[in-house]
């Protein structure tokens, strides 16, 4: 890449943040900035809940503007496991149904530091399980339409819950979709394996030193960071998993353990398709829908879902998740950027 193109990407650098210190402050932003109400970008969503153990995890529900496919995707989002939400990511959602044709269904999973490993996790593994056992509930056909998505940390949480569904002896989802996911424990430049976060941990969007703050929140105790459940790529026993589409971007310290994650699923007998978007940024999900990036990952995740729906499913009615949901009424989502998910930071997190 030549080093005037450098010097522009350079230009789309999120602000640095002590992530230890500053999460409040991110959060609050991203309240603030998905509270404005803008004239072109107010998508519909259905709000609902879905019971797990002693609380709800909410469930925010888009409806395509056409309905192409009869899939679920069953969204985690990004933001380090400390940040993003629901509103933050409706943008993202809203498009991420209008281009599918998909309905998407995206949980809002406990945060760390006051939640760490394994709230969040737990909560997208019951979801997720709820879905799969009973997909009428959730008003999907068959299981065999639920596909597992999430970004950076949400990608992480995407792969640990399908190795839990396997391991706990659940069905397990068919297919899912990792956007440069989280897959390794060290992101420290002078021991990481990866050549990407020597290559890309300063540069631009994540950096190397606002991951290691994220797992510290995370994951406080360093030798759980090893448990394949926070370090995917770490699994002894990566069969058994679902049908993979693994997206990366070249410019993201993690574009190489996402790789490599694709790579040793392929090893252990799954199927797997992997697609570096060149010239792409960390959190690229999350930009405008004119975005080059954008469109690219588009065209190739509806490849994906043409090439493995199953054929002969008829869907049904749709029916909340939970049977007392938070709000069955369509409702007017307050917007954030249409570029951005709401705050300078999250969507470019892991």
């Amino acid at each position: 890449m030549n080093r005037l193109f450098r010097s522009v990407l350079g230009l789309f650098a999120a602000p640095r943040l002590n992530v230890r210190e500053d999460y409040a402050k991110v959060r609050r932003f991203q309240q603030q900035v998905a509270a404005l109400t803008g004239p072109r970008y107010r998508p519909v969503y259905r709000q609902t809940a879905a019971d797990v153990g002693t609380h709800r995890v909410p469930v925010r529900i888009f409806q395509p503007k056409e309905k192409r496919r009869d899939e679920v995707l069953l969204f985690f989002h990004g933001g380090g496991w400390v940040t993003g939400d629901i509103e933050s990511y409706t943008p993202a959602c809203a498009a991420m149904a209008d281009l599918t044709g998909c309905v998407v269904a995206s949980v809002d999973y406990r945060l760390a530091p006051e939640q760490p490993f394994p709230a969040g996790l737990e909560d997208c593994f019951h979801v997720a399980r709820m879905v799969l056992e009973h997909p009428q509930r959730a008003g999907i056909g068959s299981a065999t339409n639920v596909v597992l998505v999430g970004d950076s940390a949400g990608g992480n949480l995407a792969a640990a819950v399908s190795l839990m569904l396997r391991d706990r002896g659940h069905r397990g989802a068919s297919r899912q979709i990792l956007l440069y996911p989280v897959t390794h424990w060290d992101h420290d430049p002078a021991t990481s394996p990866f050549a990407s976060v020597r290559h890309h941990g300063e540069d631009y969007r994540l950096t190397s030193t606002e991951v290691q703050d994220y797992f510290d929140l995370y994951v406080p105790d360093h030798q759980r960071r090893r448990n394949p459940l926070v370090a995917p790529l770490m699994a002894p026993n990566l069969s058994g998993q679902p049908k993979t589409l693994l997206i990366t971007a070249e410019l993201d310290l993690l574009c190489d353990e996402g790789e490599a994650y694709g790579e040793a699923l392929a090893e252990a007998g799954n199927e797997v398709r992997a697609h570096r978007v060149d010239g792409a940024l960390h959190g690229f999900i999350a930009l405008p829908r004119f975005s080059r990036s954008l469109r690219e990952a588009y065209e190739v995740i509806n490849v994906f879902l043409d090439e493995d729906s199953p054929v002969g499913e008829q869907p049904v009615d749709e029916q909340p998740v939970d049977e007392q949901p938070v709000d069955e009424q369509p409702v007017g989502e307050r917007p954030g950027s249409a570029g951005h998910p709401g705050h300078p930071g999250p969507q470019d997190t892991p």
